[in-house]
């Protein structure tokens, strides 16, 4: 039976607060304008899918239960392609929590119910104890200040020992000084619940490509080689590995997504999927995973 899954909260239904359907147009305004004044779950289904239909009445159920300290907006992918394609959602069931105006964590899959009550909880408990102290150590991590963040994603880990975007954030220091051993140490702390998390998934990806980069080689001996022979799709893309490892993301997106355009096939399609896997390495909010998507979705869909 597909009707729970359908039901809108409607304007006269008492839920019409807590729980709606979204459309690519009124996204902002449901989404990331409401999420300012509270958490904000956005579940990302489609008619066809599932475990889609075991997971939003569950959702439903957990948010009613919070009494107002979070919201759900649904948002069927096949009607509405345009956001979910925007974040990178690759599979269904997708719930991204936002807080503040952007994305802050979520999960894939049909959770159960004491999993989705465990991950609400923890939403609206970790914004409300340390939400800043982790805006302030993000902060400081993307001006390059790795031991103010280090710091601060310590402390915060010592009052919450199981706080996954604190744990992850750390880890992210870890990999900005090199030390990859103690930024995987950081990460399998992370308790199995949260393994999947958004953030979590960020850093994962991070030390991924941390540890390509070691293999790739000196970004100047790798343009001077691609400048003899611009047509060595290997050497394109170890050079994108290595910009980005330096911080050049644009350049990375330009090496990369020239390698889609004139060679897709390459390697199995390697070029597209280490995009996405930068992607995920950024995160949602960063401007340059916004533009990347753009480009990649204009190369693959003219």
């Amino acid at each position: 039976m597909d009707t729970p899954i359908l039901n809108e909260g409607g304007a006269g239904s008492p839920d019409a607060d807590l729980i709606k359907n979204s459309t690519t147009a009124d996204f902002m305004r449901d989404v990331v304008d409401a999420s300012m004044t509270v958490p904000v779950l956005v579940d990302f289904w489609a008619p066809w899918c599932g475990p889609c239909k075991q997971l939003t009445p569950i959702l439903e159920k957990a948010v009613r239960a919070a009494k107002g300290a979070v919201r759900l907006v649904k948002l069927n992918i096949d009607d509405h392609p345009e956001v979910p394609g925007q974040m990178g959602v690759q599979s269904i069931p997708a719930v991204f929590a936002f807080q503040d105006g952007k994305p802050v964590d979520g999960f894939m899959g049909a959770l159960p119910e004491s999993r989705v009550t465990a991950f609400i909880a923890r939403l609206v408990g970790e914004n409300a104890d340390s939400g800043a102290d982790i805006e302030a150590a993000e902060a400081a991590l993307a001006a390059g200040d790795v031991n103010m963040a280090a710091q601060t994603f310590g402390e915060i880990l010592q009052n919450d020992a199981e706080n996954a975007q604190a744990a992850a954030g750390l880890a992210k220091c870890y990999i900005k000084t090199g030390d990859l051993a103690r930024a995987e140490q950081t990460l399998a702390l992370v308790p199995p619940a949260k393994a999947e998390s958004a953030p979590v998934t960020s850093a994962k990806a991070a030390l991924e490509l941390a540890r390509k980069a070691e293999e790739t080689g000196d970004v100047e001996e790798l343009r001077a080689k691609l400048a003899a022979d611009p047509s060595d799709p290997q050497t394109r893309f170890d050079l994108a590995l290595a910009l980005n490892a330096g911080g050049d993301r644009q350049g990375a997106l330009d090496q990369l997504l020239t390698l889609v355009k004139e060679n897709r096939a390459w390697n199995d399609d390697a070029a597209r999927k280490q995009l996405v896997q930068l992607f995920d390495a950024w995160g949602p909010a960063d401007p340059a995973t916004s533009t990347g998507r753009q480009r990649l979705s204009s190369l693959l869909f003219a």
